[in-house]
């Protein structure tokens, strides 16, 4: 979105924060870097009896224009153990005119991966959030289109609870943040309306959840003005959703005390069942339009950051990765580690890069 933010100021932090060296206890592991240059993709993983899929949907290539924006789609194969490569996949339908797009999101739920969203960049640099959402089967190769979202949102938080519902928490819809939680069943494909975010509506947030326990951070708000057009500033916040496991649209919403006093924009995040333990890993502390410039003029940079948010106790810890990384729509877990595929590296550089952070 091309808007402008306003720095923010680090408040104290009420928090009690560990700092900690990342966990190298892990399995280690390598994959093959993707085909070419990507960031702001939709990613996501499945497991379908022996095999592990891994994919990677649309995004920005390394022109950094609107005419970078794509579908192009890649899926990985791990078998057994034994990593295959990157295969290209059908690009993904678009009910637009303009075929490419950002900020959409995806998940794996059960065999096949849920892609919903995302935005349109034209010549002129108009914006259209756009209603798709398809499902998309790797034994098949095949996408399907589902009833579109009643509110189409990109930039939003997506999770996925009890392997059936996909909550797409807040984003952003042409115009403006919205505050809602819209919650598609994968088994009747059908939309419901969940309990509103009660943060400030944003997009670029982060978020996880573990059984019926969801935490989302950060993003960008929408700032009004008395006498000139709204600008847009970054919002540090925090706040824990509990799911209520006797009506999965009821949430009860509570504020968490943020880590560091200073937000990230477009974190990588997911929610660790094991450890029952939510991840943040990166971002950047300058909110920026799609080429990585920040909407204040300045080039924004990656964070080397992990946040960790334990659910059990409430308390956090960071520790860093050895490679500061931004621009991303989800954190991977494959064979023990954390990892991110492609987003951005210093200096706003598209990567090619699957990289493990924790």
């Amino acid at each position: 979105m091309s808007v402008q933010s306003e720095a923010m100021s680090a408040s104290a932090n009420e928090t009690s924060v560990v700092t900690e060296k990342a966990n190298a206890a892990h399995s280690s592991i390598t994959l093959p870097s993707l085909p070419e240059g990507t960031s702001n993709n939709a990613v996501a993983t499945l497991n379908i009896d022996d095999t592990v899929y891994l994919f990677s949907f649309m995004g920005l290539s390394n022109g950094k224009t609107h005419n970078d924006v794509h579908n192009n789609a890649w899926q990985i194969e791990i078998v057994n153990g034994d990593v295959g490569q990157w295969q290209a996949l059908p690009g993904v339908p678009s009910s637009l005119p303009l075929k490419g797009r950002l900020a959409s999101v995806a998940v794996g739920v059960n065999d096949a991966v849920y892609i919903f969203g995302g935005y349109t960049v034209a010549e002129d640099h108009t914006e259209i959030s756009t209603p798709d959402v398809y499902k998309y089967s790797p034994v098949e190769k095949k996408y399907t289109l589902l009833p579109p979202m009643p509110i189409p949102v990109d930039d939003a938080v997506a999770l996925v609870y009890q392997s059936r519902y996909v909550y797409l928490i807040s984003g952003w819809h042409n115009d403006g943040n919205v505050n809602l939680v819209q919650v598609f069943d994968t088994q009747t494909n059908t939309w419901h309306q969940a309990s509103p975010f009660l943060g400030k509506p944003v997009f670029g947030h982060a978020g996880g959840l573990v059984q019926n326990t969801m935490l989302v951070c950060d993003g960008v708000a929408v700032l009004p003005n008395e006498d000139k057009r709204r600008s847009f500033h970054a919002e540090t916040a925090c706040y824990k959703g509990v799911i209520d496991t006797a009506n999965h649209l009821k949430i009860d919403w509570r504020i968490v005390q943020h880590p560091t006093g200073t937000a990230r924009y477009r974190m990588a995040s997911a929610g660790d069942t094991e450890s029952n333990r939510i991840l943040f890993v990166g971002g950047s502390n300058n909110p920026y339009n799609y080429n990585g410039i920040g909407y204040n003029g300045k080039p924004s940079e990656p964070s080397a950051d992990i946040w960790v948010y334990n659910i059990a106790t409430g308390k956090w810890s960071i520790t860093t990765s050895p490679t500061p990384t931004m621009d991303h729509r989800g954190l991977i877990q494959i064979k023990g580690r954390w990892v991110t595929i492609g987003g951005m590296m210093s200096g706003q550089t598209v990567s090619q890069r699957v990289i493990a952070h924790w």
